[in-house]
């Protein structure tokens, strides 16, 4: 097993186990918020029920108040009845008793008022009643009150009896517009939500809480959505009071429960920000360590190399002396030039390199002409250059490095046999370079991960040789490599793409 799929499997259970952490906890959380949200609507709920009764209570006292008001009525009337009887009468038991119906009323202040335009007055300030300007203030203020009740004592002769409310009925009216008042300030006082306490038609606002921002209900159409809005939380509270007089309560949800609504996935959120955090943190950490063992492994290389390549210099000098056939000679000083690229490529790992200005169509030849005799004979390398001579800046050394080793692991794919084919050709700015060979393929999810370090699927090797193919590609000449293209069992073609300055 090859170190990239252990790497892969460790990363798969790692994340495995962190998300079956993060379900747990997403799931306790998720439980503890609805079960602090069923309170908090419960809590809702009662004060809800707690206003209604209250409004029951009222609708009840001005219901009372209702009867008491048409008592009173009744007593004016009594009274008016009373007193067309009284000019009527002439046996001493009935006048007896009407005396005493118009004794009986010592609450409701009255006014007699003749076809003369004389005052009776009853039930009003005694101190005062001789003052005519008193009398006619209490009888402006009756008239605007109720309508007067009109007495026929003699043929056409009529008399106007008018009242008020008595002393009683106005404490009365005074403790249900204080019970009402009171009602308000707590239905949208004691709610931890936004409350709005409106008309029956839905159109005025009565009161509401401080926690409704009055700009936003400023305007009939503002007015609207918002109470569309609390509508569709919480069904409104109707309140009737009694002759025909409904309002209506919209409440939101608590501030809190709001909040609690989204905290898993703020948890979430949170969490998986940590862990994207230590991703790249770890990530980075491994790269650099990465880069680090690359550039050691690279120069202690070059320095290995460096005392067998001095020898064989002097070797193929002293063979030469020798007479040995000038062919063989210059084929190994050939491979011993190899050699010291080789090395020189590897002392430049871990450093910038210094990018020239190379003509690529003859480092393609050069590179593909040097593989061609030392690669089987049954594989066929085949150059495609264009007409014009393309230039750009690149490290030589380090170009060659990655044209031979996409092209050795093309052979390696093929098994030794059949078709390379390394194909150039300008665009605008830039270059494109395509080597396509008929090996085995690559499955199509491994386009990325064949230049992961590690990865290899043959029996031998470290899987490093694309990783620093795009190492090199990249990061030192600021171009691209990617798989182009593969089909299993059909071959493979590798990409390159180059700018020319």
């Amino acid at each position: 097993m090859n170190i990239y799929i252990r790497k892969q499997r460790w990363k798969l259970g790692l994340a495995f186990a962190a998300l079956i952490i993060f379900i747990a906890s997403f799931w306790y959380t998720n439980n503890l918020v609805k079960r602090i949200s069923n309170d908090e609507k419960i809590k809702a709920r009662v004060w809800a029920e707690a206003v209604q009764k209250r409004a029951q209570l009222i609708r009840f006292a001005n219901e009372l108040f209702s009867k008491i008001k048409d008592e009173e009525r009744k007593k004016a009337e009594l009274y008016a009845e009373a007193t067309k009887q009284l000019s009527n009468m002439s046996e001493s038991a009935e006048y007896n008793f009407v005396l005493k119906v118009l004794q009986e009323n010592t609450t409701v202040p009255v006014i007699l008022v003749n076809d003369n335009g004389q005052m009776t007055p009853r039930n009003l300030d005694p101190a005062r009643t001789a003052d005519t300007s008193y009398l006619r203030h209490e009888l402006n203020k009756m008239k605007e009150k109720y309508p007067p009740v009109e007495i026929t004592y003699y043929k056409n002769y009529k008399s106007y009896l008018y009242y008020n409310d008595s002393k009683v009925f106005s404490d009365i009216q005074i403790v249900i517009d204080n019970l009402l008042r009171s009602f308000r300030e707590v239905a949208v006082s004691t709610a931890e939500t936004p409350v709005i306490f409106t008309d029956s038609s839905r159109t005025r606002v009565i009161a509401k809480s401080e926690k409704v921002d009055t700009s936003k209900i400023n305007t009939p159409e503002k007015l609207r959505q918002v109470l569309e809005s609390l509508e569709l939380q919480n069904t409104p509270i109707p309140i009737d009071f009694g002759e025909g007089h409904t309002s209506y309560i919209f409440y939101a949800e608590s501030e809190l429960l709001t909040k609690l609504k989204y905290y898993p996935y703020v948890q979430f959120g949170v969490i998986g920000l940590f862990l994207l955090i230590a991703y790249v943190l770890f990530s980075t950490a491994r790269k650099a360590e990465q880069d680090q063992v690359w550039v050691g492994m690279s120069k202690e290389t070059a320095h290995q190399l460096g005392t067998p390549l001095s020898s064989l210099m002097a070797w193929n000098e002293h063979l030469l002396s020798l007479g040995v056939d000038p062919a063989i000679v210059t084929e190994m000083q050939q491979d011993v030039k190899r050699l010291n690229t080789i090395t020189d490529r590897f002392s430049k790992i871990g450093s910038q390199p210094t990018l020239t200005n190379e003509n690529i169509n003859e480092v393609l030849t050069e590179s593909i002409e040097y593989l061609k005799r030392r690669t089987s004979k049954n594989v066929n390398i085949e150059l495609k250059l264009p007409g014009e001579t393309i230039y750009a800046n690149l490290s030589r050394p380090l170009f060659e490095w990655v044209i031979e080793n996409l092209i050795k692991n093309a052979v390696d794919a093929m098994d030794g046999k059949g078709r390379i084919t390394a194909e150039m050709w300008g665009v605008a700015e830039g270059l494109v370079i395509n080597i396509t060979d008929s090996g085995k393929g690559i499955a199509r999810s491994k386009f990325t991960t064949v230049f992961e370090p590690g990865y290899t699927t043959k029996s031998r090797g470290w899987g490093l040789g694309l990783s620093l193919c795009k190492r090199i590609i990249e990061i030192y000449h600021k171009g691209k490599i990617y798989v182009f293209n593969s089909e299993l069992n059909r071959g493979t073609t590798f990409r390159i793409e180059l700018r020319r300055d």
